[in-house]
């Protein structure tokens, strides 16, 4: 409990500034009550002060008492009172998984197609989709051991890297899983919960049994061992080994998996997995508002208001609840962009409330409009028409472009056209006053602001020609032939418009662009695992 009160705060502690205004208002009330004394003009001043009985003095429970308790009780519950965050709804697999890769040659046998270690990385595909919760990281041995990836929740960056393993990028023969050990340590670190280790071989060196086994007995780590082979040797020259590494994974209280052609071996290594859920605790968590509780009691203190008396109260009982009405309920057209505005100030949101009372969202919007509050009005506007109307004058082209759309009128896409123009999209302001003129060719402006969007796109296009670049010329004929007086055909211009996400669309362009800008990920692997050997030898001391 002493832990929860020192987390005691306010939510909104500005409402608690009422309470200082509560003595001042109930001396008023009291004043006015005496002044309407019905009694008075009527019995000699003298008399009456004899005749009444103050009883109001010797009893606590009065009217006035609770009007005063009800305002308090309202008054907290507006200022938020909290002391614990909510709970989180989120929880984080904390149980790793690390896949150590057998890049032995042996790995390369074909009796499993299409090979062992390619279908070894098919499956670590499949389980990687199984889980995709879980982080995830790679480490390739043979005669010595390197991290290919450390651990990492982006399951596509170690699938990228795990399709460039091969077995000719380990600068050391042999199959010695033991040497992964320091390169798991590494990977885990200090402060990582017991992970679960996914061996995927076809065999181990003589003393890795023994090696492993005494480095498991002193953490809670999960290794399973997942064989790839045929352990016939009429139709392997180098058979899995089978009985070896069942020794190996029973030794270390682990489990062994035979690959197979279909899903089971997927789905039984998932349910074998190890899996500690946490939930997910951050200082970002919004508080619980606990004054919701005290509703309650303050409902029970307003039935008293139907008592003789309570009348005179009651307004002021109802002012802090009016004041917390979200201005969205009042003005909804703030609803569309809140999560992208900034967080009105109390004074902010009580005028946009008392103004909501008397003028509807556009009426509100276009006295925000005249004032210069382009932003605001923005939000305000109902109508999309005048929504567009704000951004444009916030200079928020695109998107005021794409609310005028929402009208098929003339106004309507001479506005978009020139606020694409304004937005520098040449080209769709140029198609907009075009389809506009076929509508209308005498629309006042049009054809001006048509002729100089054809002009700006003509000297854009003049500035792409250059000796180096003999390819990004316009097409032959370049604008020299027929009336159009060098018009860009439809193609040039969404040519000119194309953006980095325009060729990554294509299938096609993006493969061309992911060759020529990320080089194959294996040369770099073999390169480091070699660098590493040299530097600290086949394990680390």
């Amino acid at each position: 409990m002493i832990e929860h009160l020192s987390h005691f705060h306010f939510l909104r502690p500005e409402w608690l500034l009422l309470v200082l205004a509560m003595p001042a208002l109930e001396l008023l009330l009291r004043r006015e009550q005496r002044s309407d004394d019905p009694f008075k003009g009527i019995i000699a001043p003298h008399l009456l002060e004899n005749l009444r009985l103050d009883r109001s003095s010797r009893r606590w429970l009065t009217p006035a008492n609770l009007a005063l308790a009800l305002a308090a009780l309202s008054i907290v519950i507006a200022a938020g009172p909290t002391w614990r965050q909510q709970p989180s709804p989120l929880a984080a697999d904390a149980a790793p998984l690390v896949l150590v890769v057998d890049l032995s040659a042996s790995m390369d046998a074909t009796d499993v197609q299409p090979s062992r270690l390619e279908r070894a990385k098919q499956k670590i595909t499949d389980l990687l989709a199984a889980v995709p919760d879980k982080q995830a990281g790679l480490i390739g041995f043979a005669g010595s051991a390197h991290t290919v990836l450390p651990l990492s929740p982006d399951h596509a960056i170690l699938n990228s890297y795990l399709a460039s393993l091969d077995t000719g990028m380990m600068p050391r023969e042999g199959k010695f899983p033991e040497y992964a050990l320091p390169e798991i340590e590494r990977m885990l670190g200090d402060g990582q919960r017991a992970a679960n280790i996914l061996l995927l071989t076809d065999g181990a060196g003589s003393d890795s049994a023994a090696a492993m086994a005494a480095w498991f007995s002193t953490r809670q780590h999960r290794l399973l061992v997942y064989g790839f082979g045929d352990t016939d040797p009429a139709r392997s020259d180098a058979p899995l080994a089978r009985d070896q590494l069942q020794s190996l994974a029973s030794s270390v209280g682990g489990d062994y998996f035979d690959a197979t052609i279909d899903d089971r071996d997927i789905r039984a290594i998932n349910r074998a997995l190890r899996v500690e859920f946490l939930i997910v605790d951050s200082a970002a968590l919004p508080w619980l508002d606990a004054g919701y509780v005290l509703v309650f009691p303050a409902m029970l203190l307003s039935l008293l208001w139907f008592r003789r008396g309570w009348t005179r109260l009651w307004s002021v009982m109802l002012l802090p609840f009016l004041l917390v009405v979200s201005p969205e309920q009042v003005v909804q057209a703030q609803e569309a962009d809140e999560s992208h505005a900034a967080q009105p100030s109390l004074l902010e949101r009580g005028g946009d409330a008392f103004v909501g009372l008397w003028l509807t969202p556009d009426q509100y919007g276009w006295v925000l409009l005249e004032l210069g509050y382009y932003d605001k009005a923005a939000r305000v506007f109902d109508d999309p028409m005048w929504q567009a109307t704000a951004r444009y004058y916030r200079e928020d082209f695109a998107e005021s472009a794409s609310l005028f759309t929402r009208r098929d009128s003339e106004a309507a896409l001479f506005n978009e056209a020139n606020a694409r123009a304004h937005g520098r999209d040449y080209t769709g302001a140029l198609s907009r006053y075009d389809e506009l003129l076929a509508r209308n060719p005498e629309y006042p402006g049009a054809r001006q602001n048509r002729d100089r969007m054809q002009t700006i796109i003509e000297e854009l296009s003049q500035m792409a020609e250059s000796p180096q670049g003999e390819q990004n010329k316009p097409s032959s004929g370049g604008g020299g032939s027929g009336d159009g007086g060098g018009e860009l055909t439809e193609d040039e211009r969404k040519r000119l418009q194309l953006t980095a996400d325009d060729v990554l669309a294509s299938p096609e362009t993006a493969e061309m662009w992911m060759k020529a800008v990320q080089q194959d990920p294996s040369r770099f692997l073999r390169t480091k695992f070699s660098i590493q050997l040299n530097e600290r030898g086949v394990q680390d001391p």
